[in-house]
């Protein structure tokens, strides 16, 4: 059977593996755990085609460590027993590195099944996923887990890899491939900071160029067709797909529909609906917010049908969410509020709770406020009663002032109302 180009053309050493120079490049926190030879629990999240398996089998190559590798698509019980029952077998003297690729496919009970043997170090696993992992993978895998991000590979440093690509073909075949630089780019920019997409591409443009005396030539109606995807996620200056995501969210908030509609066709083009769904929920709070508290449960609805849908149906509920949001009122008082009272807890210790709040004790007899002496607010006329509810070194801090929009200006009315203000 055929090896694909980009098994055989895989980075044997880390200095070959492309991108990544954030945990890769020396000095950085991946490289020096690696060098060290001494392995931890990890959990790569990023998305297909960055280096995430390699980078895997370079650590395992590296350690000495006997390697099992499980897919979560189709990976069960009986897979990860199989892998079990390895530990303490001859030849696996230095440890059972086990890498879990999509980890975030297996349910809670597949992923509790390991806690055990990562716990007691027998087993070492490396879990990969493209979905966020404090989402996907269940908590108990990843407080024993470093996680370390793997991003998108810039067009820039997807060239030589291309160049390498058609060198190895050209080798194999014993046949001449002519192209330009603008081949090597146009692969490079369509392929969303995909190598394997990027190798892979190369590869089929090999086979279907014009071949004469020879020689084969890389023709760029050919590879429009092959790379099946406009060059949008990855403009001439390098933009990422986070530049873009950035890109949206602002576009959101500064109330520009149309520019918004732009960026969110381009992560769609690019089929990363789970980035911009995410994106939109945080939207709908961060930057809506109070102004129109139902924008989230509207932009939920939406999500869910998109994720549900799939592409391309997905687009629609997208589009609706993405406009709702951009032509909605804004308010930020909640993120306000509750980032200042995150930056509070900073600079104070762990606080009392008012006597009244708490929940009922039973008093001592050496007890200095005997009973509780908490009032209901619902006894009492609209319900509503003064009283203390800070902790009393914070009593008079204020952390949300209303926004300046009909909805919270009418929450203000309410409750001066309320004080008999």
């Amino acid at each position: 059977m055929s090896v694909p180009l980009a098994d055989k053309i895989r980075p044997k050493t880390l200095d070959d593996v492309v991108g990544q120079e954030h945990i890769l490049a020396e000095g950085k926190p991946l490289r020096r755990i690696i060098d060290s030879g001494e392995v931890h629990n990890m959990i790569f999240y990023g998305p297909s085609g960055v280096g995430k398996t390699t980078v895997a089998r370079i650590i395992a190559d590296n350690c000495g460590m006997t390697l099992h590798k499980l897919n979560g698509t189709n990976a069960s019980l009986a897979d990860i027993k199989d892998v079990v029952a390895d530990i303490g077998t001859f030849g696996t003297e230095n440890g059972i590195l086990l890498y879990l690729d999509e980890i975030q496919y297996l349910n809670k009970k597949q992923q509790q099944s390991l806690l055990e043997y990562i716990e007691s170090g027998d087993i070492t696993l490396i879990a990969s996923t493209t979905e966020n992992p404090y989402f996907a993978v269940y908590n108990a895998v990843i407080s024993r887990s470093t996680v370390f991000e793997f991003k998108p590979v810039s067009a820039q440093q997807l060239i030589p890899a291309v160049r390498r690509a058609f060198d190895i073909i050209s080798r194999e075949n014993n046949t001449e491939i002519c192209y330009g630089d603008d081949i090597l780019e146009m692969i490079a920019y369509s392929c969303g900071g995909d190598v394997r997409k990027a190798i892979n591409t190369a590869e089929l443009a090999a086979v279907c160029g014009e071949v004469t005396d020879n020689k084969v030539t890389i023709t760029e109606e050919s590879l429009k067709i092959l790379a099946q995807r406009s060059n949008m996620r990855y403009d001439r200056d390098g933009d990422q797909h986070y530049d873009i995501l950035s890109a949206f969210h602002k576009s959101v908030r500064g109330s520009d529909e149309n520019a918004a509609l732009h960026y969110a066709a381009r992560l769609i083009d690019a089929g990363d609906i789970i980035s911009l769904c995410r994106r939109l929920l945080c939207i709908a709070c961060e930057d809506v917010g109070l102004a129109y508290p139902q924008a989230i449960v509207i932009t939920k609805a939406c999500v869910d049908s998109a994720l549900r849908l799939g592409l391309p149906e997905a687009k629609l509920p997208i589009a609706e969410a993405t406009i709702l949001l951009a032509t909605a009122p804004k308010s930020n008082s909640a993120c306000m509020a509750i980032d200042a009272a995150l930056e509070d807890l900073k600079s104070c210790d762990a606080l009392d709770f008012p006597r009244h709040l708490q929940n009922k004790h039973f008093d001592g007899k050496g007890a200095s406020v005997v009973g509780q002496h908490y009032l209901y607010p619902h006894n009492f006329p609209n319900h509503y009663v003064k009283q203390q509810y800070l902790p009393d070194a914070l009593e008079g801090h204020i952390y949300y002032e209303f926004g300046d929009n009909k909805q919270e200006q009418s929450a203000l009315l309410y409750r001066k109302k309320l004080l008999g203000e």
